[in-house]
């Protein structure tokens, strides 16, 4: 079954080539898109996320047509490097806004907030402000107010990137026991092959705004020869 498709999508920002994309994702699957930076990877997240419109194509989510669709009610829940916390904000504030904007929450509310803290191990740091969090913090509580929105599908564009090699294996862990817990589709953009490999089922390359290829996320460990994925992983190839 799948949980998004782009079809026949063609967008360019003014003055820019045109991108294409035409591919769908399944139900479940976690799917990590990489390229070099300007390649079209986190437009292709913004299409999908409703930040951006397609010229043409369609973008569509089960049997919901949503390239019109305003990104708020689209099925789909962001997490950017820039985790977005607002610094006048405690943390369970700002995990809240994913249910309720106007921060005016009823008891339900509270304690689904409660229960997203514990989700992503901050238990007891709610009254806190994002300043009194490390990096790691910050990016939990980010990433816990997109779960809260309880979307089927999760955009992850680069947000651990940041972050230390061992805390980025430690968000990616954490992400996977999530997306099996709540059977989340889930779309990373990463310029990472290590991630990628490490939580990916499949690999997606763009390049020059389309995506050119698919694979099983081992095919990271020996890429079709004189490939541009092979090009890209020159170095890590290398060294293997």
């Amino acid at each position: 079954m799948k949980a998004v498709s782009l079809e026949n999508v063609r967008f360019a920002y003014p003055g820019n080539e045109q991108m294409r994309f035409n591919f769908s994702v399944g139900a479940g699957e976690r799917l990590a898109i990489m390229g070099a930076s300007g390649s079209g990877k986190s437009t292709l997240l913004h299409l999908l996320a409703g930040f951006e419109t397609p010229q043409s194509g369609s973008i569509i989510s089960g049997n919901m047509d949503m390239t019109s669709v305003e990104p708020a009610a689209r099925p789909v829940s962001i997490l950017f490097q820039d985790n977005n916390l607002f610094g006048h904000l405690t943390v369970s504030q700002n995990i809240g806004l994913g249910i309720a904007p106007r921060l005016k929450f009823s008891k339900a509310e509270n304690q689904a907030v409660e229960i997203a803290l514990t989700k992503v191990g901050l238990t007891g740091l709610g009254k806190r402000l994002p300043y009194e969090l490390s990096g790691g913090e910050r990016q939990r509580a980010a990433l816990a107010r997109a779960l809260l929105r309880d979307k089927p599908v999760l955009l992850l564009d680069e947000p651990f990137a940041a972050l230390g090699p061992a805390m980025r294996v430690e968000m990616l862990d954490l992400v996977m026991q999530l997306q099996i817990e709540k059977n989340l589709t889930v779309i990373m953009v990463t310029h990472n092959p290590d991630d990628a490999e490490h939580f990916a089922t499949r690999i997606g390359f763009v390049e020059n705004g389309q995506l050119s290829a698919t694979m099983p996320a081992d095919a990271l460990q020996q890429p079709p020869k004189g490939s541009a994925l092979a090009d890209y992983l020159g170095s890590k190839q290398n060294k293997t």
